[in-house]
């Protein structure tokens, strides 16, 4: 089958592409010596965590536990990060019984929910990352604060400090990608911080993790940080392009639609709408991506507006384009795009090879009824 047969909208994902982004992230940590922990909520698929892990990954990072569980328990992950903290009676006893399973890091910025995890270990040890803040300003303590917050935690039974993690999201929020290397500037001297202070006060972090996709050719040569954990770099999207990490053609996530109509001259109405590409133009406030998603090969065509499940899209050029033909559009933020369906079509060169189950969703397993 090709993808011409298909029908619209549908999520393409070009495994060729899709394959050479993991195999060079892969490649860049292995040439640097850092472990390559990928974050799964891009694409939240059990089947390219597999393909991450046999690319040489040394664990996984979740942002929630259903991730966490289904990696574990469907592609036989045996080591996972959690993003966050974890808190609340229910959330916590789900992760004390992944922990038998697998090498579990739990996430901690405040001595609260250490005690609330360690009142409820009982006879089992877990490993703890603290989150430390690089300029986010999201989760994470301050460089200097950590220290305290490690000796408050070492009083607690059965948390075992294994290191220290960061996220600097802020990356998202720049004005132009000149920007960037500043923030890899303060990614790497915050972490040059926070080890100096933790060391001094006798506690070596074993784990040393940074990471965003932008950041990550940079920050990865860094001597300290010795775990790296991008996300997005699987299928990037207009944001990355934007911020000078990808290419229009190392993309491999796109939405195929159907140009539905030409009510005006300088208008096309297409099948897809805020329910495939989202109304996302990432999380931080980027201003430096134009309408909801990039039009491949069109430069012409802007995404101008979305409704539920049609788009407006301005033409402010010539276009050989008309009613009925097919486009394909790169979104904005694809973590967002990807989770607006159940699966994904798996292509070579326009040709089906297979669909790829976007399995792992919010809310993914139910709880047993007792």
């Amino acid at each position: 089958m090709n993808i011409k047969e298909l029908t619209t909208p549908c999520f393409l994902l070009d495994l060729d592409t899709m394959e050479k982004n993991i195999e060079r992230f892969q490649r860049i940590a292995n040439e640097n010596n850092t472990q390559l922990w990928p974050m799964l909520k891009t694409h939240k698929s059990t089947e390219i965590t597999r393909m991450q892990m046999e690319a040489g990954a040394a664990g996984v990072l979740t942002g929630t536990l259903d991730e966490a569980e289904a990696v574990v328990e469907k592609a036989g992950v045996k080591r996972v990060m959690l993003a966050y903290p974890v808190l609340g009676v229910a959330n916590i006893k789900r992760v004390i019984e992944l922990n038998k399973k697998a090498e579990v890091y739990i996430a901690l910025d405040g001595i609260e929910g250490a005690r609330e995890v360690s009142a409820l270990l009982g006879e089992e040890e877990i490993n703890y990352l603290i989150i430390f803040d690089s300029g986010l300003g999201r989760f994470g303590v301050s460089p200097e604060a950590a220290p305290s917050l490690v000796r408050e935690i070492e009083e607690l039974a059965n948390l075992k400090f294994a290191g220290i993690c960061t996220h600097t999201g802020q990356v998202y929020g720049v004005s132009g990608k000149e920007e960037v290397p500043g923030v890899i500037k303060a990614e790497v001297e915050a972490t040059q911080r926070i080890v100096k202070n933790l060391e001094e006060a006798g506690f070596k972090p074993e784990i040393v993790a940074t990471g965003t996709t932008p950041t990550f050719f940079e920050a990865v040569k860094s001597d300290l940080i010795n775990a790296s954990r991008p996300g997005n770099y699987v299928f990037f999207d207009a944001i990355q392009i934007a911020l000078g990490a990808a290419t229009v053609e190392e993309c491999s996530l796109t939405v195929m639609a159907t140009i539905l109509s030409k009510p005006k001259s300088d208008l096309f109405i297409l099948d897809c709408g805020s329910k495939c590409l989202g109304l996302d133009k990432g999380a931080h406030g980027t201003s430096l991506t134009e309408g909801f998603g990039m039009v491949k090969g069109h430069p012409e065509l802007l995404m101008a507006g979305l409704s539920e499940e049609v788009a407006k899209v301005k033409i402010t050029g010539k276009t050989d384009l008309k009613v009925g033909d097919r486009v394909e559009i790169i979104p904005n933020h694809s973590c967002s795009a990807a989770n607006m369906t159940s699966y994904l079509t798996g292509h070579r060169g326009g040709e089906v090879e297979r669909f790829i189950e976007v399995d792992i969703r919010g809310n993914s397993n139910k709880p047993k009824m007792i």
